[in-house]
């Protein structure tokens, strides 16, 4: 049968009390040595009976130097304490500070909307009002200054509109000039290069290859020579005469 859990009270029979703290007090200073050199600890051991006897242990018989280093250990961990609780106290005093200027912003907010006038006095009211005539001056002031700007930039705009159409209409005047001249000069070398407008031309006295042509009609006949009509054939009628 196994050994039961032992119940963590006073022993009150004071020879068993006496042999449970020697037993436990051997244990434990067994331990601490046990720690020690298996996790290469520094460990302080400080254990008074209930007549005052002292059992102690330290590492390497060191017991001095460990409490001098536990001092300075609880008294940097103390200022650290201080320094927290201060600096929580005075982060407690600014959230206060904040709080109380937010809820009296709320609370300007809503006067401003037309809520919870109640309250407020003749002299407050005839402030809120001068407050509120000064914001809808600077609204109204603000406002009239955006829309001069916009109108502005809209003149600006329709002048650049207006100068790039004008622009456009002149390169389009100026193409349309180019393709009707264009178009007439061709009409008119097709004029020229027509049969038509050879054959409308003034005939002129015919030399060809030095030789003159002697018409058989009696149309010439009697025609003195001076009144007669030399006109030079065209280079179409002078292949035929060729022939």
């Amino acid at each position: 049968m196994g050994r039961g859990r032992v119940q963590l009270k006073r022993i009150e029979n004071k020879v068993n009390r006496q042999v449970t703290f020697s037993k436990r007090r051997s244990g434990l200073l067994k331990k601490a040595h046990e720690i020690s050199v298996l996790c290469d600890a520094e460990v302080a051991l400080i254990v008074f009976s209930t007549k005052g006897k002292l059992y102690e242990y330290s590492t390497d018989s060191c017991m001095e130097r460990i409490l001098e280093r536990y001092e300075r250990y609880a008294y940097a961990q103390s200022q650290l304490i201080a320094t927290d609780l201060e600096s929580q106290g005075s982060w407690t005093l600014e959230y206060a500070k904040l709080k109380a200027r937010m809820e009296v912003l709320q609370k300007s907010q809503r006067n401003f909307m037309g809520e919870d006038l109640d309250s407020l006095s003749l002299k407050e009211l005839q402030n809120l009002e001068q407050q509120l005539d000064n914001s809808l001056k600077s609204t109204r002031t603000r406002k009239n200054q955006l829309m001069y700007e916009s109108l502005s930039e809209l003149h600006k705009k329709g002048k650049a509109l207006q100068e790039e159409h004008d622009l456009l209409t002149a390169k389009v005047q100026e193409k349309e000039k180019e393709q009707a001249e264009q178009a007439q000069w061709n009409q008119q070398n097709q004029d020229l290069d027509s049969p038509s407008f050879l054959l409308q031309q003034p005939l002129h006295a015919l030399n060809i290859s030095g030789n003159c042509l002697a018409r058989d009609s009696g149309d010439d006949q009697g025609i003195p020579p001076q009144n007669r009509t030399n006109t030079p054939l065209p280079a179409w009628m002078l292949r035929h005469v060729n022939k």
